[in-house]
């Protein structure tokens, strides 16, 4: 949005109010820069066998369905596109979880330990999404990702990837409507390859493209309309993303390229971000968590420019990602609102960065041991919850543009993602400062504001947890905003809150 000399007197007229206020702005551009993607906030499920009660616990055998206390926490939460797959894919056979729930047989989990039953095949998974408005999201079994290891019996070959699709989407499809399911489920995203960088035993960088390129030709021959997401992540300490080569050979097959963001650990060689030491020092916990978090945009801007150098559409899917601390994904910390800070911040790069990112997640998806998930599930007859990470991305699904905007300037503690639907402004904002709040205004150019409300998360104490005992402590406050002509707000520490403002023409 272009100024002008009329605009440049309006803005410095209402900075001008803002000072006389007392008051530091947050200076809006509200010039729409980019559609956001309806799949930003994504969450992740795997099947993880003995090391996490996931897939499993998430059923009621008892009743034969999945528990209502989480499709209804998961339909409060309402993420955009739930992935299955993971590890998981690389010894995955579809089959064994379609069709007649006696007749399925139970697996090995190779990686996580334990056995799978496949109660849960395709079938109870696409309907879970649609019970809770999410799009499914299926990682295919791509050759095991090149681990021999799982050759021949637990591989999946391009065949077997492209009538899964064929089972999935079409109308006719033999298979699936002897098994009573005459209509399609019309599964749009599907995700080619998972971690097959990471390691020494899978797939070169040269294999993986070629057989990228053999799955998706043989998968949108069944199914033209479909989104492949190929991987284009480095290898464990190689020097370059798989993305430049992955689009220069298969880019013409390719919707999105996945990268995962995870590994974040602290820089100190006196971390207190392992086990129980961070409840000695919260204050230093806070800062090493945001310093964690200015590791997360420089690979995002890496992967933008590689994308651009191949001069592709690709979008950026981080179709995984989240706070890996010590004991590994187990960290109590993730319970208490000391990582509020942290996983809105994440959530705000994803967000300013959607010219490009178009799926991402911040959480591994349900669980009963692992910290990392965004939804805990409790022993029979408990309720699941939100942890902190899942009451952030609540927060900022449900209160979003349809348009990103820009934040041109505002005080230095506060973290910002704008976006914009018509007359409405959305703020997402976290105080990144442990002790102080911070007061500010707003400043839209070339417009006005003319009420708003906020809702705000701000527990006093910051060592503040979520549990079975008290699932809802994270539950947003809706406050009004206030009266003008200068519209502010103060903002506590550490908190973080979803600020929407009514946008009227100056004049």
């Amino acid at each position: 949005m272009k100024t002008g000399r009329r605009g440049f007197l309006q803005l410095a007229a209402a900075q001008a109010a803002v000072r006389s206020a007392g008051a530091e702005a947050i200076v809006i551009d509200p010039k729409p820069l980019f559609d956001i993607s309806p799949y930003l906030y994504m969450q992740f499920m795997e099947p993880l066998g003995v090391t996490d009660g996931s897939v499993e616990a998430s059923w009621d055998y008892q009743a034969g369905d999945w528990r209502k206390d989480l499709v209804e926490v998961t339909r409060d939460l309402h993420p955009d596109v739930i992935r299955w797959g993971g590890i998981f894919s690389y010894y995955y056979k579809w089959r064994e979880g379609v069709g007649p729930v006696e007749a399925r047989p139970a697996m090995r989990n190779y990686v996580w330990a334990g056995k799978e039953t496949n109660r849960v095949g395709t079938h109870e998974f696409v309907d879970f999404c649609r019970r809770v408005g999410a799009q499914p999201l299926y990682c295919v079994n791509f050759l095991s990702d090149g681990r021999r290891r799982y050759w021949p019996n637990r591989s999946g070959d391009a065949r077997e990837a492209a009538d899964w699709v064929s089972y999935a989407n079409d109308p006719g499809n033999r298979e699936r409507r002897s098994q009573g399911v005459k209509e399609p489920y019309n599964i749009k995203l599907w995700q080619i390859g998972n971690e097959t960088s990471y390691g020494a035993e899978g797939f070169t960088r040269e294999e993986s493209v070629t057989h990228t390129i053999e799955f998706a030709r043989a998968m949108r021959e069944r199914d033209r309309s479909i989104e492949l997401i190929g991987w284009g992540d480095r290898g464990r300490g190689g020097p370059d993303l798989w993305a430049g080569e992955l689009l220069k050979r298969a880019g013409e097959h390719l919707d999105y390229v996945a990268i995962h963001q995870m590994g974040q650990r602290s820089t100190r060689r006196d971390t207190v971000l392992r086990s129980w030491e961070y409840q000695k020092q919260p204050e230093t916990a806070f800062e090493e968590l945001l310093e964690i978090s200015n590791t997360i945009e420089p690979k995002i801007a890496e992967l933008e420019e590689v994308i651009a150098s191949q001069k592709a559409k690709a979008g950026i899917a981080i179709t995984e990602g989240h706070l890996s601390l010590r004991p590994h994904n187990a960290c109590p910390i993730l319970y208490e609102w000391l990582t509020g800070a942290y996983h809105a911040r994440v959530l705000n790069i994803y967000q300013r960065r959607g010219a490009r990112v178009k799926i991402a997640t911040a959480a591994d998806f349900a669980g009963t041991r692992w910290t990392i998930n965004a939804v805990m599930i409790p022993v029979p007859g408990g309720v699941s919850y939100l942890m902190p990470v899942g009451s952030v991305a609540r927060l900022f699904k449900r209160h979003n543009g349809k348009q990103g905007v820009a934040v041109t300037s505002a005080p230095s503690d506060l973290d910002i993602a704008a976006s914009r639907t018509a007359d409405k402004l959305f703020l997402h904002v976290a105080n990144l400062s442990y002790r102080r709040s911070v007061e500010a205004a707003f400043v839209v150019q070339g417009m006005a504001v003319s009420g708003g409300r906020v809702f705000e998360i701000a527990p006093e104490d910051p060592r503040t947890y979520v549990s079975q005992e008290q699932p809802a402590v994270f539950t947003p406050k809706e406050k009004p905003l206030g009266a003008g002509p200068v519209f502010k707000w103060r903002f506590p520490a550490t908190s973080v809150s979803a600020v929407e403002l009514e946008l009227r023409a100056n004049g």
